[in-house]
């Protein structure tokens, strides 16, 4: 009788909690944080390569993912998922292998208790119609010229955040903004989209970004859906127009071969001339003394 009980409220009634050990009593008031605690973890760290329930990023889906493989091999490749690669672990490999060779991080702060704590939050959230942490589902249609707009405004701080985070450029650059500028403490992020794969790919990261110095940056202020689809756009927009266009390193490598060309040629020209002469003036010389004879 007093499971039930105590799976319906986060503390027992007065009657109820003498019959409990205090230890216990304290185990079950930090539940709620505990959960708490690995959804923020969870968002922070994993919403950028998976979902639950929204299909498979770099990542796969974890939905129901403890039904897939046992709980005690989750916990050990969560804790080291290089190790279990190393190790030669088939069904490691296999993840390896349906993520194109991307290799799962160790998260920072992952322990054997973190780990089951996120795996009850995995489980409890497969239960669900819809996971919190389905993902942002983005449209496949083609992007209005309007929202290639509002994304470069975004990404130029020309428009502000609405949760007060910093603009794109504050550390990256693109291309078509060298007048402005950009940022260089991060990537170049013309063909962030290729790089990522897709739409569904780089809207995930935007929801959450898993850097080092992003991560806590936009843990407190971070986008919000309705900037990140025009922000999308225009990065999308940017690996295009960059295929469209001739590399400036592809262009640089061409004027100097060019150049090179062309000093090769000047030089050797000036050279044939010298030998040239030589020749010349050496008949020249034998004809007028062979004519003085």
């Amino acid at each position: 009788m007093i499971r039930p009980v105590l799976s319906a409220v986060a503390v027992p009634p007065p009657r109820l909690r003498r019959r409990l050990p205090a230890l216990a009593l304290a185990a079950l008031a930090a539940l709620p944080g505990l959960a708490q605690e690995a959804a923020d973890f969870f968002r922070q760290n994993c919403t950028s390569c998976h979902t639950i329930g929204g299909g498979r990023l770099t990542g796969p889906d974890l939905k129901n993912v403890t039904s897939r493989q046992d709980r005690e091999w989750l916990i050990r490749f969560l804790m080291n998922p290089q190790a279990m690669i190393n190790a030669g672990d088939p069904y490691a490999r296999k993840l390896m292998e349906e993520a194109r060779g991307v290799v799962m991080p160790t998260l920072s702060g992952m322990t054997r208790e973190r780990a089951a704590a996120l795996l009850d939050l995995i489980e409890a959230e497969s239960k669900l119609e819809r996971s919190q942490f389905a993902g942002l589902q983005i449209t496949d249609r083609p992007f209005t010229s309007e929202e290639i707009r509002q994304g470069r405004m975004l990404f130029l701080g020309l428009t502000r955040l609405k949760n007060q985070g910093p603009p794109c450029l504050s550390c990256h650059t693109l291309e078509g903004v060298t007048g402005i500028g950009g940022g260089r403490l991060g990537p170049d992020l013309t063909r962030v989209y290729e790089r990522l794969e897709g739409r569904r790919n780089l809207a995930a990261w935007l929801t959450s970004p898993a850097t080092p110095v992003m991560q806590p940056i936009f843990s407190r202020h971070p986008l919000t859906p309705e900037e990140i689809l025009p922000l999308v756009a225009a990065l999308e927009d940017s690996a295009r127009a960059a295929r469209q266009q001739p590399s400036p390193a592809m262009l640089t490598f061409f004027l100097i071969g060019l150049g090179a060309a062309v000093l090769a040629f000047i030089l050797f020209d000036m050279a044939w001339k010298s030998r040239f002469r030589a020749v010349r003036r050496t008949l020249v010389f034998e004809s007028i003394h062979r004519g003085e004879k």
